[in-house]
């Protein structure tokens, strides 16, 4: 929309692309990133109880959202350790969500429905690789869900608090002209990293995951919700 002055006006266009992580924002695991990681530490020689394992635990907590390969680079500083703690990661993660340790949060696809319906798409991302985001996918039964899912490796290699999943959701799917009618939503403070450097005008925080109110906002956080459940709700009355 082009203004009197010939400046072109977005504030009434509407935000036709949703980025939305999943675990912990559209997905609960009930801790599984956690056992995962306790289960690929031990692999390479951490025990559980020691000191080192509690110093990485609280590592991985603290980077809840982040790409896992970049967590495992910066706990053991070498390459070929970080990849095999990461398949490690990525099996265990594989065998817990196998054993239907994983369900939707309340609300969640209805939303992504209500969402889709209204004609905007509707992105899922994640931190982890894409064969355990397609074993998640499997487990909930959401395949078709959404037009486009993405990892860190479809879109270069740089998971979060890169803006690259973002940004790639902008370019792959064309749903929006200006990234500021982008609407992005996650759990964790790197997911509000990666929505305010990817210049979306929506990045709203929900208290269903890893972080609370204070990280959330202090992150970058637009607007912190209670779930992702009130966010079609957000989004509308940002058009109003």
């Amino acid at each position: 929309m082009t203004s009197p002055t010939g400046i072109t006006d977005i504030s009434r266009d509407p935000y036709n692309l949703v980025v939305l992580d999943m675990a912990g924002t559209t997905v609960a695991d009930g801790g599984l990133v956690e056992q995962a990681f306790s289960a690929a530490a031990q692999r390479l020689g951490v025990q559980p109880g020691s000191d080192e394992h509690a110093r990485q635990l609280a590592y991985v907590r603290a980077t809840m959202g982040e790409s896992k390969i970049s967590v495992f680079r910066h706990l053991f500083d070498d390459e070929d350790r970080a990849q095999d703690a990461n398949t490690a990661f990525e099996e265990a993660y594989g065998e817990l969500v196998d054993g239907g340790r994983i369900a939707p949060l309340p609300g969640a696809r209805e939303a992504i429905e209500r969402l889709a319906a209204e004609g905007r798409t509707v992105v899922l991302t994640t931190g982890f690789a894409r064969t355990t985001q397609d074993a998640i996918l499997a487990a909930l039964g959401w395949q078709g869900l959404v037009p486009l899912t993405l990892c860190p490796a479809d879109a270069g290699g740089r998971g979060r608090p890169y803006p690259d999943m973002v940004l790639a959701a902008f370019l792959r799917t064309g749903a929006v002209d200006d990234v500021r009618r982008i609407a992005v939503a996650g759990d964790t403070s790197y997911d509000m990293l990666s929505g305010v450097r990817s210049g979306a005008g929506i990045v709203a925080g929900v208290l269903t995951g890893a972080h609370d109110k204070d990280q959330l906002t202090r992150h970058g956080a637009t607007h912190v919700l209670g779930s992702v459940a009130e966010l079609p709700d957000l989004i509308a009355r940002a058009e109003a």
